[in-house]
């Protein structure tokens, strides 16, 4: 490692991971001090139900390098692992889970590849264990059709497990749409940026808090986020549907004309109606799920809100001595509610 000294920030989203946060900060410590660096670790509890908030809590009585972020509200993953990044103040920033299924004693190498030049090192799964055939189909073909409809090239097999440098970080916080998909923005904001491959482990503890369903929406966010390959597919499934409409019309009257058509083809009217129909209401869908996505951005409703925050000694050594920019987060007055410990 270099000599140069530097904090490292560590951003950790939890919803009801009570169970497994002890094991994670044993790990996550073991790395962070056989680094020699300052650090942080900047626990979000995203509305959990469970006593995450109190482990978290005393976490940070034990070590004063914890902070707690504590949202309002169950708000999703994607908005909570912001409010951490929002809150985090090290030169470099590593976003990882909780679950453990990213192993913490990949921080170090993540840490080299920065200090040799990238503001982007992300971690890239060559193995998934603890996985269903099932999840491991979806993912990677999910990976692959968002790699091909979206412009911006998206790492594939890769989560949201990687280390950002003080500037790519400062760049991302300025993307504050609501719709958030981070694969893609952390893809969107660019600079130079380098893969570190690694076998993904099992959930060390808990259940895991994406069903299928939950997937699915996240497969559609990602794919409405950053292309518009829906709408261009429904045009040109409606511009096919009209020229067969077309031909087929053209063959009626030249049979009705010149044979004469006596009264038949319930069927395939029906057939011909039920498929046009639903054609029509899939392309009616893929608008409203845009016109969803620009309706919830007009509001300018604020990301998130806090019901409390506990920060590092870290966090405040670092804002005393050098105050950074406010970030465009939420209105003053929730933010002074925020900064109140709990």
């Amino acid at each position: 490692m270099s000599a140069t000294p530097f904090v490292l920030s560590v951003v950790v989203p939890a919803y009801n991971e009570e169970e497994v946060l002890p094991v994670f900060q044993q790990r996550m410590l073991a790395v962070l001090q056989g680094l020699g660096c300052g650090y942080e670790i900047v626990y979000v509890n995203d509305g959990s139900k469970d006593r995450t908030l109190e482990v978290m809590h005393a976490l940070r009585r034990d070590d004063p390098c914890v902070t707690v972020v504590d949202l309002s509200r169950n708000f999703g993953k994607e908005i909570a692992l912001t409010a951490g990044l929002d809150k985090a103040v090290g030169d470099a920033v590593v976003v990882i889970d909780a679950d453990l299924q990213d192993p913490p004693e990949l921080i170090p190498e993540l840490v080299r590849q920065w200090q040799s030049g990238f503001d982007m090192v992300y971690a890239q799964r060559v193995a998934r264990d603890g996985e269903t055939w099932v999840k491991k189909l979806t993912a990677k073909l999910f990976y692959r059709l968002v790699q091909r409809a979206s412009r911006i090239e998206i790492p594939k097999d890769t989560g949201d497990f990687r280390l950002l440098s003080r500037r790519a970080l400062d760049a991302l916080l300025e993307l504050r749409e609501h719709h958030r998909f981070m694969k893609g923005l952390f893809a969107w904001i660019g600079f130079p940026s380098v893969a570190v491959p690694y076998r993904r482990d099992p959930r060390a503890a808990g259940i895991t808090k994406w069903n299928y369903w939950k997937l699915w929406n996240l497969a559609v966010e990602g794919l409405t986020s950053f292309t518009i390959a829906p709408l261009k597919l429904a045009s040109y499934v409606g511009f096919v549907i009209a020229l067969l409409g077309f031909a087929f019309a053209a063959v009626i009257v030249y049979r009705t004309v010149a044979h004469g058509d006596p009264v038949r083809g319930y069927p395939s009217l029906m057939v011909a109606i039920l498929f046009l129909g639903g054609v029509q209401l899939v392309a009616i869908g893929a608008l409203g799920e845009y016109l969803g996505r620009v309706f919830n951005e007009v509001k300018h409703r604020p990301l998130y809100l806090l019901k409390g925050f506990a920060p590092s000694r870290a966090h405040a050594a670092r804002l005393a001595a050098a105050p950074l920019p406010p970030t465009p987060m939420v209105d003053e007055g929730a933010r002074a509610q925020g900064l109140e410990s709990r």
